[in-house]
C-alpha cells in the first residue's frame, strides 16, 4: 500500500483528502505545518507528498526544495488556490512532479497521484537502495531528482510528461534508443537528458549530423584515420565513436546515411570494435547509441533505402517526441526558457511577455517546433528595450494571428465583424481576406509563393496586405 502525506493548515481540506485517498487505497497521514511534515518523514517513508503552496510557516517552495534534498525517493505534488505558470515551471524544474490548482476533482486528483508514484518508482529504479553518508551528501548537493540540459523543459501537459516519464525509464539502462520526431522537436535535448540521467553521464556525450555527411567523409567521421592513410590525410584523426567511448554517441538523422554506411555501422555496432582508416588495430568500444530521425525508416526499409538489421539493432527502445502544438500550455515554459537564456546571451533583464504575445504562442501552429520557438523568443529579446516582449518584436507570420485570429484546430476564420449587418461587398471582401490568410499560412508566409498561388502579382499581394493590416507595421 502506497503511503501519502497530505500537508495543508486548512484541516477542512486535509480531512476530505485523506478520507478520499484512504477510500482508494492509500495509506494518507497528514500534517498542518511544514514543520510537523518533516517530523513526519523523518519517522517514516512516504512514496508522495501533497503539500499547499500557501502554509503558516513556510511555503511549498520551501517545502519541495527541503524534501527533494533529504527524501529524493519521495515524490511531491504542490497544490494552490492560484494559477502562475511561472511560478509552475519553477516548481517542475525544482523537482515536483506536478502543480494543480485548486478547486480540486477527484478523477484529476487521482490520476494525477498514480501518474506521480508510478514515475517515482521508475526514477527510484536508478538511485540506489542504500546510501553511505558521502551519497547522502552527494545526493542532497545534487537537489534535483534528475539532471536536464538548459534546453529542456518538464512540461505540464499529458505529452510531456509521458515523455519525461519513458526518459526516466530508459536512461538507467544500456539500451540503444530511436527518437522519432518533426524536424525542431528537440531531440538532441532529448538525447542528452537521457545521457545525463544514464550512468555514463560523466563521460562524453558526441552528437552527430549524419544528414551533413558525405559518402567519402562518413568512415573518416565515424571511424577515424591515420596520417597518410589517403590523399589529404595529413594527420591523424580520431572518429566520433571513439570520442564517444565509455559514453553516448548521438547520431541525428541517421535516415540519410547511404548504404554502404549503413552497412559499417552495422558491422561497428554488432561487433563493438573498430578500426581507423588505414590502421589494422581494433579498438574496442563501450558506447551507448541513440539515434534521430524525422523520417519513417520502416518506410524507407521498404524502399531498400534503410537496412532492417541496422534498424533493429537501434531500436530496443523507441521514444516519440509530440510537435510542441501538442503540448498546450508547455509552449509558455518553453518560451520562458528560452527568454531566460537568451537574456544571459544578451546581457538583457526581460521579465515577460505581454497579453498579446502569449496569446500569439499559444494559438501558432509552430510548423518549426521547438527550434522555431526558440529563435523566435531570442529574435524578440534583441529587439525588445522595454521590460516585457511586445506584439511588434514577433515575425509577420506570428504576430498576424493577433492582428486576425483564426480557429487553430481547423484553418476556419473568425471575423470579427460577422455580427454587423453584412452586403455582398463586405462578404466578398471577407471570403478575399479570408482566401489570402489561408495561402499565406500555407506557404509559411513566402509572399512570392503565396502571389503565384494566389495568381496575383506580388505588388497587388502587399497592397491587399496592407489593407487588412498584414503588412507588420
Amino acid at each position: 500500500m502506497k503511503k501519502i502525506l497530505i500537508v495543508d493548515d486548512e484541516v477542512n481540506i486535509g480531512l476530505l483528502l485523506s478520507k478520499f485517498l484512504t477510500r482508494n487505497s492509500f495509506d494518507v497521514s497528514s500534517a498542518t505545518s511544514g514543520n510537523s511534515a518533516m517530523e513526519y518523514l523523518a519517522k517514516d517513508h512516504y512514496d508522495l507528498v501533497l503539500c499547499d503552496y500557501r502554509l503558516e510557516d513556510t511555503d511549498g517552495k520551501e517545502m519541495l526544495i527541503k524534501i527533494k534534498e533529504s527524501y529524493p525517493k519521495t515524490g511531491v505534488i504542490i497544490i494552490t488556490g492560484y494559477s502562475d505558470i511561472k511560478l509552475a515551471v519553477e516548481l517542475i524544474k525544482l523537482g515536483a512532479y506536478d502543480y494543480i490548482t485548486k478547486p480540486l476533482y477527484p478523477d484529476e486528483i487521482l490520476n494525477t497521484i498514480n501518474k506521480a508514484i508510478e514515475t517515482q518508482i521508475a526514477l527510484n529504479a536508478s538511485l540506489p537502495e542504500t546510501e553511505s553518508p558521502q551519497e547522502q551528501e552527494k545526493t542532497k548537493a545534487t537537489k534535483n531528482t534528475y539532471i536536464l540540459t538548459d534546453e529542456f523543459v518538464i512540461g505540464q501537459s499529458g505529452a510531456s510528461k509521458e515523455l519525461m516519464k519513458q526518459i526516466l525509464l530508459v536512461a538507467p539502462t544500456a539500451y540503444s534508443v530511436i527518437l522519432m520526431g518533426d524536424s525542431g522537436t528537440g531531440k538532441e535535448s532529448v538525447a542528452k537528458a537521457i545521457h545525463l540521467n544514464s550512468p555514463r553521464k560523466d563521460k562524453p556525450f558526441v552528437a552527430m549530423d549524419c544528414g551533413s555527411l558525405t559518402k567519402e567523409l562518413a568512415g573518416s567521421e565515424f571511424f577515424g584515420h591515420e596520417k597518410g592513410s589517403f590523399t589529404g590525410a595529413l594527420y591523424t584523426k580520431i572518429g566520433h565513436f571513439e570520442m564517444a567511448n565509455g559514453g553516448t554517441l548521438f547520431l541525428d538523422e541517421v535516415g540519410n546515411l547511404s548504404y554502404d554506411i549503413q552497412a559499417a555501422l552495422l558491422r561497428t555496432v554488432q561487433e563493438r570494435k573498430i578500426k581507423r582508416i588505414g590502421s589494422t588495430k581494433e579498438i574496442d568500444l563501450d558506447v551507448r547509441i541513440i539515434v534521430a530521425t524525422n523520417e519513417n525508416l520502416q518506410d524507407a526499409i521498404s524502399k531498400g533505402k534503410f537496412r532492417e538489421d541496422l534498424y533493429h539493432r537501434f531500436n530496443e527502445f523507441a521514444i516519440n517526441l509530440p510537435p510542441i502544438s501538442q503540448r498546450g500550455k508547455d509552449i509558455l515554459a518553453f518560451a520562458e526558457s528560452f527568454l531566460q537564456l537568451a537574456n544571459q546571451e544578451l546581457n538583457k533583464n526581460i521579465k515577460g511577455f505581454s497579453e498579446e504575445v502569449v496569446d500569439c504562442f499559444l494559438t501558432y501552429n509552430w510548423p518549426g517546433n521547438v527550434r522555431e520557438l526558440k529563435n523566435v523568443v531570442r529574435r524578440a529579446t534583441l529587439l525588445t528595450e522595454t521590460d516585457e516582449i511586445q506584439l511588434k518584436a514577433l515575425p509577420l507570420e506570428i504576430s498576424t494571428y493577433a492582428k486576425a485570429p483564426m480557429l487553430a484546430s481547423n484553418g476556419n476564420a473568425e471575423n470579427t465583424e460577422r455580427s454587423k449587418p453584412r452586403d455582398l461587398k463586405n462578404a466578398a471582401l471577407e471570403a478575399e481576406y479570408e482566401t489570402i490568410l489561408k495561402v499565406l499560412r500555407e506557404v509559411n508566409f513566402n509572399k512570392t509563393k503565396a502571389a503565384k498561388i494566389l495568381n496575383i502579382d506580388r505588388k497587388t499581394l502587399y497592397n491587399k496586405m496592407k489593407a487588412i493590416d498584414l503588412d507588420n507595421k
